[in-house]
């Protein structure tokens, strides 16, 4: 049976070869060559093929029809390879619409990385996720409904269920006063504001706290402010801001999420920021160039996805479905994070926070007074 199988896949890889036109021909009477099929292995969890291309066959074309190998065996298949020799896997359609969020399974995946995000999975079925230190700053994009506002939930509920507060500080910008709510009380949070003059200070602080920090590397001559010495130690720090182009029009506020997404690295300082409609003009190219990793689920149009840098982004039909582009172009499905149940994972991390100090005005480093840093970058 399972050599039937083998024969039947085969024939289909041919048939994929092909519809894409992915042979050389010679001799006058023009015959196809085809790629070599080395092997074709069939069992309950995947199909794979190892074939090579014919020497002369540009191995673009097989990126360029990658649509129909997927016509061919659906959707969840992966192909590597780089010049000549490649492997396609094909692996049995999900019954799954959606991918429920699993904090068990998400934290084997991340627990190899210093502080790690988790994407979502790709079509083949495999997790990726990324090392925010060695990746640093993040854009999210996407519609109303797209999924974009559940993929920052998802994001900073794992960097909480995954890391001490001693470790991690997060810092919330909610311009829409919809998303971050549910942070307010965990104790890695040192603020949840949505008030434009409110993340202005918050920023200020942030300006100051990098400008200490890069003090600090130089005084000590470490690369990194992981090498400092351990009674210098600082935690990370992430500031997420959603629809951060409703600030836009502040200059101040621009130039200091400028200077975080070009020189935070090495400083344990990292951006995420999200937008509903990409904006050539508040996404400039010193921005977008620092931002090493962009989402782009549902976007409006071509032009859009451009921006973020997530092509084909424009024709996304399926909410939570986005490009990813990082270190290559990834097609992924984001996890899928209930509120109801993001708030169960978190009420361990909660505390006692007074109203006022959390949705007005954000605590700062341990050694320093809320007055302090007011008065500082008033």
């Amino acid at each position: 049976m399972s050599l039937w199988k083998a024969f039947m896949a085969r024939k289909d890889l041919v048939k994929a070869f092909r519809a894409a036109s992915i042979y050389k021909t010679i001799g006058s009477d023009e015959k196809k060559i085809y790629p070599k099929i080395h092997s074709v292995k069939v069992n309950d969890l995947l199909t794979e093929f190892v074939f090579t291309i014919p020497i002369g066959i540009d191995p673009k074309l097989l990126i360029k029809n990658y649509y129909v190998f997927q016509q061919v065996f659906g959707e969840r298949i992966k192909l590597d390879g780089e010049v000549k020799k490649f492997v396609l896997n094909v692996y049995p359609t999900s019954k799954e619409k959606t991918l429920n969020y699993n904090s068990v399974e998400i934290r084997k995946i991340i627990k190899e990385f210093k502080l790690g995000i988790i994407c979502g999975k790709e079509r083949a079925g495999e997790y990726v996720a990324f090392d925010l230190l060695k990746q640093p700053h993040i854009l999210i994009a996407g519609e109303t409904g797209s999924g974009k506002s559940t993929q920052l939930r998802s994001i900073l509920t794992t960097m909480i269920l995954n890391n001490k507060p001693s470790k991690l500080q997060l810092y919330l910008g909610d311009c829409k006063k919809s998303e971050f709510h549910i942070f307010r009380k965990v104790e890695h949070v040192q603020c949840v504001l949505s008030n434009g003059k409110e993340i202005a200070k918050m920023l200020r602080h942030i300006k100051k706290e990098l400008d200490e920090r890069s003090d600090l590397t130089e005084t000590f001559e470490v690369s990194h402010v992981d090498d400092l010495p351990a009674e210098h130690k600082r935690p990370y720090i992430v500031v997420c801001i959603d629809e951060f182009v409703m600030l836009r029009k502040d200059e101040t506020v621009m130039d200091i999420l400028t200077e975080i997404v070009a020189i935070g690295r090495t400083l344990g300082v990292f951006a995420i920021l999200s937008m509903q409609r990409p904006n050539a003009q508040v996404l400039d190219t010193t921005i977008r160039a620092n931002l090493t990793v962009s989402m782009g689920f549902k976007l409006r149009d071509k032009i859009e996805s451009r921006i973020v840098n997530t092509p084909d982004a424009e024709s996304i039909d399926v909410s939570g479905r986005f490009i990813m582009n990082s270190d290559k172009l990834y097609d992924l499905q984001a996890p899928y994070l209930e509120l109801d149940e993001a708030k169960k994972l978190l009420n361990p991390f909660c505390i006692s926070k007074d109203a006022k100090e959390v949705n007005e005005k954000p605590p700062v480093s341990p050694q320093l007074t809320e007055k302090d840093v007011f008065n500082d970058v008033d």
